[in-house]
């Protein structure tokens, strides 16, 4: 009965305005990655700041690093301070005035920028996932498809940002860079606008001022709820510790890949023009995969989201084993055809759709009441260590080994990250299904 009641439920209506907010404040977040490391290792001559590969390697690792790991600060602050609707305005606002300072040549303004990207990321990001979340507490069984959906918006943003990026920066020799600055603080004026004027759509998905503490002085949970969640917070953790593998793999997009298609391709296109690839395959590959997986499904033969997590990391894997064979085939001193590195993009990216758009559904469906903004932001901190590893491996390895003995660092971790996962399997697919069935129950 539950399962037939199920079946007849469809997305909630606030869902298009969070996949919109989305789209607009990631191709802000995009358009100024496609160019960050371009423009801070370009000479001064040609706009760009002059840095060596090791500090361009160090920054990046650093920014990343930050970016990712405000949202756990950001996700405490709204469950227990701001609350989650007032967190993503301030933390828009925050960010379209970083973007707009990156606009402006001078060193202290692009340091100040950079500190206005990460505060204002940690308070949007994480709460606009866990208000995504909140908005499917009707109909739980729809919500890895709804996070996959609300990843397309990640990906359109994203996609398109590289090419207005490509584009600006090339009207003009030396501003070029800054007018591609600024039209990620266009962008993030307009992620802004739809979500005041849409507010009233995701009310559902809010959690007000001080409804955490409220909730603790309402509820006293039993000691068997205390454990369960105690149980949920070990399996998130496990979680977060083998997505760190995971994003240390896949940030080498901002990083070696982009100076790998610069260096080793046989191509004219501009460096930055390769990370409109990954959002791209994401676009193509989104829908086949859902329905791929509702087959399974369908047939009782779907993974847990766990499972997929796990084959998600084989997939990364597989891709930089393709750049390996690559580099070993010409890349390592000369170039090859773009054709590896589409076909690695390919691979990676059903990946990431295997894995990243789960964790983000996983994380919704076992963090403890209360701690649903802070757990979110702790996804983030996985990702946040994972970024700084791509910059500090890629930083310092690129210019000191082979192509192919960097690329063969990533398949061996991914592969120890996936074997780790794959033993853990059993304790933690009782805990997902627990409150699978929880969450299902209380929504019927």
């Amino acid at each position: 009965m539950v399962e037939a009641l199920a079946k007849k439920r469809s997305h909630p209506k606030g869902m298009p305005v969070l996949f919109m907010t989305e789209m607009w404040e990631r191709f802000s977040f995009y358009t100024m990655r496609a160019i960050f490391t371009l423009y801070m290792i370009s000479p001064v001559e040609r706009g760009g700041l002059g840095f060596s590969e090791w500090l361009t390697g160090q920054i990046y690792g650093a920014y990343v690093l930050f970016v990712y790991f405000t949202p756990f600060i950001g996700g405490i602050i709204a469950d227990r301070v701001l609350g989650i609707k007032r967190s993503i305005m301030i933390g828009g606002i925050v960010m379209m005035i970083g973007h707009f300072l990156l606009a402006f040549r001078p060193l202290p303004f692009f340091f100040s920028a950079l500190v206005c990207l990460v505060i204002g990321n940690g308070l949007f990001k994480p709460n606009i996932s866990t208000m995504l979340g909140n908005l499917y507490k009707k109909v739980p069984e729809r919500k890895d498809d709804g996070y996959n959906i609300f990843y397309m918006g990640i990906n359109l943003g994203a996609f398109l940002s590289p090419l207005a990026a490509t584009y600006l920066r090339t009207l003009h020799p030396l501003h070029g860079w800054h007018y591609a600055f600024g039209a990620a603080g266009i962008g993030m004026i307009f992620s802004l606008m739809i979500f005041f004027a849409l507010q009233r759509l995701v009310k559902e998905g809010d959690i007000p001022k001080g409804a955490y503490k409220k909730m603790k002085e309402e509820k006293a949970f039993t000691e068997t709820e205390l454990k369960d969640h105690k149980n949920r917070m070990r399996a998130l953790l496990v979680i977060f510790f083998i997505v760190i593998f995971f994003w240390m793999a896949f940030e080498q997009q901002g990083l070696t890949l982009t100076f790998w298609a610069n260096q080793a391709t046989n191509t004219a296109l501009n460096a930055e023009f390769f990370q409109s690839i990954n959002p791209m395959y994401i676009l193509l590959f989104t829908f086949p995969v859902i329905t791929f997986w509702g087959m399974l499904k369908k047939w009782g033969k779907e993974p847990t989201t766990a499972a997929k997590m796990v084959i998600g990391m084989l997939l990364t894997a597989v891709a930089f084993t393709i750049l390996a064979i690559a580099a070993l085939k010409g890349g390592n001193n000369g170039h090859v055809s773009i054709l590896w590195l589409l076909a690695a993009y390919a691979t990676i990216t059903v990946g990431e759709l295997t894995l990243s758009p789960m964790g983000l559904s996983l994380v919704s469906k076992l963090a403890p009441p209360g701690k649903l903004g802070m757990m979110m932001g702790g996804w983030f901190t996985a990702s946040a260590v994972g970024g700084y590893l791509a910059g500090a491996i890629g930083g310092f390895f690129w210019s000191r080994m082979s192509h192919s003995s960097f690329f063969f660092i990533f398949i061996a971790t991914s592969i120890v990250a996936a074997l780790l996962l794959a033993a853990v399997l059993k304790w933690i697919n009782p805990i997902i299904h627990k409150a699978e069935q929880e969450s299902l129950a209380e929504s019927l």
